[in-house]
């Protein structure tokens, strides 16, 4: 009798067998690798034709190397620049975004791929049940209590089609173009914190020169006002170096404004107020000071564009879209979820634990078969993302090798114009100290003077756009060619 509930005594009850297959259940699906319906993804061709950058300049200097393998801490190798950049970066609200970004898209990769393993729960529940006697086995009214203790798995998914396998290669791309997207954003901010620290250098000399001028034109408006009073000179050219004295007074209000605009300017971009320390000086002493960047290489292959970070960026958009169209590709196959649990019942808590083992399987298949469509428009969509970042890629490369043109095409022209501009800063000076002398020797009328100066002042004016130029054009090339994007990842922190 005591193997009534065991006839036979080499069996093994259920409850054995039940904590046998759960367990191998368990270890299957820890096993469980799916397939994928997600088309297979190759690079797309280049919609450019491959050209060697820069393969028309001249050699490339000794000192040069490629814009990817100098990180931004290198390249702007002024000391004051430098540190300005640095605390842009620190400090910048829209690379903070850029980072936050970075990370909530870590995030959510983390919670797709944690579908892929099933999620084990603890459960433990009451339930109390009232009876009346109409319903009750003995005639009497009754409660019954019930306690429960569980450890199981919930709808865990069999990924046998690669849906949720998809799902995370997506979330994995997604957080890849994120991640250069933050990369690209502190190249941009970089460069931009430098264009504008050059150009409040920049602003800070045309001051200078206006300043330098107008002293010059009150030196000379003070000389006519003796000359006039003396019978040597007219009211006509008294009046008239008046009028150059009042336009060079107008030029400094203007170029004061524009240097306080440059410094807020500045600031913003900071993200702070800039100690007046890292602020710089006139754009000649700036270059007085040695290099202020470092040199770049354009003497290469247009591939390396192909790894810029905004195009890394559109190429993970793209693999992203492809993965999409696995998972929605998958939809249309059956969906089988398991939940199983592994515990333990009593009608009494002190017993709880005393009790026999309780458990449950519950395998579900899910198989679709009138959706009106969705499924089917589901895939559409998805195979219209992917060829809509496809087109971005394109578009991205694209937009790389332009920038490039553009700023080589620059590039190439500048030493030129500066050269020439020095040539004509040299023959508008001659001209105007031969008319200064023919105007005082009674021979020339002061307009000529007067025009002469005009041309000096613009020629000079002139020269410092072309020196500011040829410092932001360097800035743009090391953007451009994908700078500091070699930089270590403890650097990028």
């Amino acid at each position: 009798m005591t193997n009534f509930h065991r006839p036979f005594k080499g069996l093994p009850d259920m409850n054995t067998i039940g904590i046998k297959r759960i367990a191998g259940l368990a270890a299957l699906l820890i096993l469980i690798s799916g397939c994928t319906l997600a088309p297979k993804y190759t690079r797309p061709e280049s919609p450019v034709k491959p050209w060697a950058v820069g393969e028309k300049e001249a050699p490339a200097e000794e000192k040069s190397s490629a814009a990817a393998d100098i990180p931004i801490k290198e390249f702007f190798t002024d000391p004051k620049l430098q540190a300005v950049v640095e605390l842009a970066i620190k400090n910048n609200k829209d690379f903070r975004v850029a980072a936050l970004n970075l990370e909530r898209a870590q995030a959510l990769y983390r919670i797709q791929r944690s579908a892929l393993v099933p999620h084990v729960n603890a459960n433990a529940s009451q339930t109390v049940q009232g009876l009346p006697d109409s319903l009750s086995s003995t005639g009497d009214a009754m409660v019954s209590r019930r306690y429960d203790l569980n450890v199981g798995v919930s709808a865990y998914e069999l990924d046998f089609f690669g849906r949720v396998r998809s799902l995370k290669a997506k979330a994995l791309e997604q957080y890849l173009a994120t991640e250069q997207a933050q990369v690209s954003a502190r190249l941009a901010i970089a460069a931009e914190t430098a264009g504008v620290w050059l150009t409040l250098a920049a602003d800070k000399e045309r001051l200078k020169l206006a300043k330098d001028t107008l002293d010059t034109q009150k030196e000379t408006y003070a000389m006519m006002i003796r000359r006039t009073a003396a019978g040597a000179s007219s009211e006509l050219d008294l009046r008239q170096s008046q009028t150059r004295v009042e336009a060079a007074r107008l030029d400094v209000v203007s170029y004061t404004a524009k240097v306080v605009q440059d410094e807020n300017a500045l600031d913003l971009i900071v993200g702070a107020a800039v100690p007046a320390d890292l602020k710089p000086a006139e754009l000649s002493e700036v270059e007085k000071a040695g290099e202020t960047l470092k040199q770049v290489s354009s003497a290469l292959d247009s591939s390396v564009l192909l790894t810029r970070p905004d195009v890394l960026a559109a190429e993970s958009q793209l693999r992203a879209a492809y993965a999409n169209i696995g998972a929605a590709r998958a939809a249309f196959f059956p969906r089988i979820t398991l939940t199983g649990t592994f515990g333990t019942a009593s009608s009494e808590l002190g017993e709880l634990f005393k009790g026999g083992p309780a458990w449950s399987f519950i395998p579900q298949i899910t198989v679709p078969i009138f959706d009106a469509g969705n499924n089917r428009a589901n895939l559409d969509v998805a195979k219209i993302d992917r060829d809509i970042a496809l087109a971005t890629y394109e578009k991205t490369i694209q937009t790389a090798f332009r920038d490039v043109s553009d700023v080589l095409t620059q590039k190439s022209r500048i030493d030129e114009q500066l050269i020439a501009q020095k040539a004509l800063i040299d023959a508008t000076a001659e001209t105007f100290r031969l008319s200064d002398l023919r105007y005082k020797g009674g021979i020339d009328s002061y307009l000529s003077v007067l025009d002469a100066q005009r041309s000096l002042y613009s020629a000079e004016q002139a020269r410092i756009d072309l020196r500011l130029l040829k410092l932001t054009n360097r800035v743009t090339l090391y953007k451009a060619l994908g700078g500091g994007t070699a930089v270590k990842e403890s650097e990028k922190k």
